[in-house]
């Protein structure tokens, strides 16, 4: 049964690893591997490594586009995520001033995220992610960064903007929902995981997007269903995410 899922090749009971795809696709703030650990009782270093295999049936590959009419406007912001010094790895608490950052875009109305790691905030980034991820006619909202000019230039979208350094809404136009999502990535990246390396930070996200798309409407049972649903071709290895294979792009 656990052939080409997330399972293969593990020596854990299937049990028990229901039950940590349980906790971890319904915990609002994510669960600690060493919580993990105590609830299904096995060692903080094999549930650490089940959380990244769930993490990886968290993603999505056929996400296709969001938005894509006037009723369902995107807003699209950035932002920056740094553990403190002192509870990162001896190695990397020089690195004061290397901040992860990481791209959003959250459609208004139904409630749809979308959030990924990005190298830069340069303008050519940020919009490839805009025309990967949103659909062609959409209304984007977003603050008054220089990265997200003439958005309206290629006439696939109708870009507005607020300018946060007078306010934080202007009529219909903010990014209150997408920074509310920062709000809770932050609180489970800080409160819960505390020490986050760079290397995974793209996984935590995939886990909190989840998590946060199928929340509005959904009991607990069908978010595990979801998670169960899509575990099948899909294979992490304990030295892919160690890192001991090739390196990934950030």
């Amino acid at each position: 049964m656990k052939v080409g899922t997330i399972f293969e090749d593990s020596a854990i009971a299937l049990d028990k690893w229901l039950c940590a795809s349980w906790l971890l696709s319904n915990c609002r703030n994510g669960i600690s591997s060493y919580e993990m650990a105590r609830a299904i009782g096995v060692t903080q270093k094999s549930a650490w490594f089940m959380s990244h295999r769930i993490r990886e049936a968290m993603s999505d590959d056929n996400k296709g586009k969001i938005g894509g009419n006037s009723k369902d406007p995107v807003e699209i912001d950035e932002t920056l995520i740094n553990g403190k010094p002192q509870n990162r790895h001896v190695a990397n608490r020089t690195q004061d001033g290397k901040k992860a950052i990481v791209m959003g875009m959250k459609t208004r109305n139904t409630r749809q995220v979308r959030a990924m790691v990005v190298p830069d905030t340069k303008r050519i980034t940020l919009q490839e992610k805009i025309l990967e991820h949103v659909g062609w006619g959409s209304h984007i909202y977003t603050d008054q960064y220089s990265s997200y000019d003439k958005l309206n230039a290629t006439n696939l979208f109708v870009h507005k903007t607020v300018n946060h350094m007078v306010e934080h809404v202007k009529g219909n136009v903010h990014t209150n929902g997408i920074e509310n999502f920062w709000a809770l990535l932050k609180r489970t990246l800080k409160g819960t995981y505390v020490a986050v390396e760079p290397y995974h930070l793209d996984a935590y996200v995939t886990e909190q997007v989840f998590r946060f798309n199928n929340s509005h409407g959904k009991t607990d049972a069908q978010r595990f269903n979801k998670v169960i649903s899509q575990v099948t071709g899909k294979r992490l290895t304990y030295a892919e995410v160690t890192g001991k294979t090739e390196e990934r792009p950030f």
